[in-house]
């Protein structure tokens, strides 16, 4: 396992052919967090494709995707409203929602694993 340096602060970790995000949320750069949910939910996304960039990677090489979600039933539409443009051709990556209570301060949260893609 391997550490990578970050634009973001957060640390994510590789294993050669896969790397693997968590925290990102949709934090402005004082650390707070994006009071307009759709805002947030898009600058998480933009948050971690710096992320991706920085290990090599892009949004299609996206494998897996965890969002934790304090109101999903209310904030599900817009979810999938910045997923499609983010993703918007298969292959999807798996995604699995999950409704938790708290998100200190944040309402939107991701997780990912990515393959690292080989050079020749």
């Amino acid at each position: 396992m391997g550490r990578l340096s970050c634009p973001c602060g957060l640390i994510p970790i590789t294993s050669r052919i896969l790397l693997f995000v968590s925290g990102q949320v949709g934090s402005r750069e004082d650390s707070s967090p994006e009071p307009v949910f759709e805002e947030q939910v898009q600058l998480a996304f933009t948050n971690l494709g710096e992320v991706l960039k920085a290990a090599g990677c892009t949004f299609d090489d996206v494998v897996d995707v965890t969002t934790f979600h304090t109101d999903p039933q209310s904030q599900f539409g817009t979810v999938m409203a910045v997923k499609e443009k983010i993703f918007p051709h298969e292959p999807y990556p798996n995604w699995t929602a999950v409704g938790v209570n708290w998100l200190a301060g944040f309402d939107f949260e991701i997780k990912v694993i990515a393959r690292i893609p080989q050079t020749q």
